[in-house]
């Protein structure tokens, strides 16, 4: 399994970008896969292929009217661990002691 966290955006678009945001969520959202939205980005759980997958499409439905785009990928891979979207938070929370903002 991976997480990946990624944010992409168009540079040829002005200031306001949320409706690319917005097209690129709708992918997102409707592909099936685990995921968080952050304030800088999204995160996403799943089989390297799936998730690659997703950061493709959403890629090709911004380039078809955008002429630069800017994507920042990171990615983290551990054999055999799921569901770590939530249970990364909940370690490191348990060590601090404490609830944390999410």
């Amino acid at each position: 399994m991976v997480l990946l966290e990624f944010s992409m955006s168009p540079l040829d678009k002005g200031i306001s970008l949320s409706p690319y945001v917005a097209r690129i969520l709708d992918i997102i959202d409707k592909s099936g896969i685990d995921y968080r939205l952050n304030a800088m980005g999204t995160i996403l759980e799943g089989e390297y292929d799936k998730v690659m997958s997703v950061v493709r499409q959403c890629f090709f439905a911004l380039q078809e009217d955008c002429k630069r785009i800017s994507i920042s990928i990171k990615m983290d891979y551990r054999d055999g661990k799921e569901s770590r979207l939530d249970s990364k938070i909940k370690t490191v929370e348990s060590a601090v002691g404490k609830t944390l903002k999410k």
